[in-house]
């Protein structure tokens, strides 16, 4: 595996293209980032009751690698999650709650995660409460997760995955500006069944061009 920022040979013992270094790694999330509707901003303790009217939903987490979770296993989720502030290492997550800016209230779990930094690779994910679903929120969260990994941590490409069933999901990246690259037919056991893998990705180069210009 090469790393970053380390030159490679020919056949012929020439010096070859450098692969440039993430210059933004460690990278520390601070603030906020304020969308047209919405706000991103680090978990805080007091978002237990709206991160637990989501994680143990049955719906919400239909199509995750998890079911719903017992009040104690929302209460360790955030724990991590409060600590999820800073991407340096190959796994690292920054997590964000998802407020909606009109009345500040919790209606979604973000997050980035760092896939590789030889790489420069990296994933969002998202989840929205089922009484706010259907009115774009999805999208504008996933569009401010984009800007984030490419503009602040300067990644060069980033990928979301999902259930080819959940096809909500699917489009909710499409109209994001990420581009659908692969179906994996039933490659991973997941609670019980064989589930397949949509994958949908955007480089850091092609995101000026496929960015939605009304978010």
């Amino acid at each position: 595996m090469l790393a970053p920022g380390r030159a490679t040979t020919n056949g012929a013992g020439k010096r070859g293209p450098t692969l440039p270094t993430i210059a933004r790694l460690p990278y520390s999330f601070d603030g906020r980032r304020v969308t047209d509707r919405l706000v991103l901003r680090l978990f805080v303790e007091d978002d237990f009751a709206a991160l637990y009217r989501m994680q143990s939903d049955d719906e919400v987490t239909r199509w995750l690698l998890w079911g719903a979770r017992s009040p104690d296993e929302v209460r360790a989720a955030l724990a991590r999650k409060l600590t999820d502030g800073t991407l340096a290492a190959d796994g690292d997550g920054l997590s964000l709650a998802v407020e909606l800016r009109e009345t500040g209230e919790t209606i979604g779990d973000a997050v980035i995660i760092l896939r590789s930094v030889d790489n420069q690779q990296g994933e969002v994910g998202y989840i929205i409460h089922p009484d706010h679903q259907g009115r774009g929120y999805a999208t504008e969260t996933t569009v401010a997760l984009l800007d984030i990994a490419f503009d602040e941590i300067e990644l060069h490409r980033v990928c979301g995955r999902f259930e080819p069933r959940n096809v909500a999901s699917g489009r909710v990246l499409e109209r994001a500006g990420m581009r659908r690259e692969a179906t994996l037919i039933e490659n991973e056991w997941i609670r019980g069944e064989w589930q397949s893998e949509g994958i949908c990705a955007v480089l850091r180069s092609e995101w000026p061009e496929r960015r939605p210009a009304s978010l």
